[in-house]
């Protein structure tokens, strides 16, 4: 089987700077020709260990300061082996780096699991994809197009009816005048 070529236009250039207690690590780095993320390490001291328990919450930090081109951004992900062993995620996925920032990159990671899991320097935390930022246009209307989910949200289309598209939603924004509700007829008495 043959094995493809990472496309060269594909590349951006993103600039690093390594920062005194991330020296020594390797930089980030796909672990795939085809992988989307970059995999962080952690920069903690060689004899330093963070013990991260149960529903504890970290700041990790990466050594590395970047610098993204403009109309890029950086997303910060969790690592999906270390999610299904461990429990271990990133709190604010995906975090986002933004072009202007010019900080160091930690990571805030969470225990969901329910074992203390170490971390130690050099471990791989988390990943960093690069991609491109949409700036969009808001802009204010009367009403919204209408479509076969409409106003429904949090699991409105697990529904037969909504996918089939029965049901249709009316539009949102406009005030929509509900038919009175019936009154039942009373019960005889005997």
């Amino acid at each position: 089987m043959a094995v493809r070529k990472r496309p060269a236009g594909k590349r951006v250039r993103v600039g690093v700077v390594v920062l005194p207690h991330g020296e020594g690590l390797p930089l980030p780095a796909y672990q795939s020709e085809e992988a989307a993320g970059l995999d962080l390490l952690a920069a903690l001291g060689d004899a330093e260990t963070v013990i991260l328990k149960p529903r504890q919450r970290v700041l990790i930090p990466t050594g590395l300061s970047i610098e993204l081109p403009s109309g890029f951004e950086a997303q910060v992900r969790p690592r999906s082996g270390l999610a299904l062993k461990h429990g271990i995620t990133v709190l604010n996925s995906p975090g986002t780096i933004d072009s202007d920032y010019r900080g160091e990159v930690k990571i805030i990671l969470v225990n969901l699991g329910s074992d203390p899991f170490p971390v130690r320097r050099g471990e791989r935390i988390a990943q960093m994809v690069i991609a491109p930022v949409t700036h969009a246009a808001l802009e204010i209307v009367t009403t919204l197009g209408t479509t076969a989910r409409g106003a429904g949200g949090f699991g409105s289309t697990a529904g037969s009816a909504r996918l089939s598209g029965k049901g249709k939603s009316k539009p949102v924004g406009k005030s929509v005048k509900k038919a009175p509700a019936r009154k039942k007829p009373a019960k005889s008495k005997r």
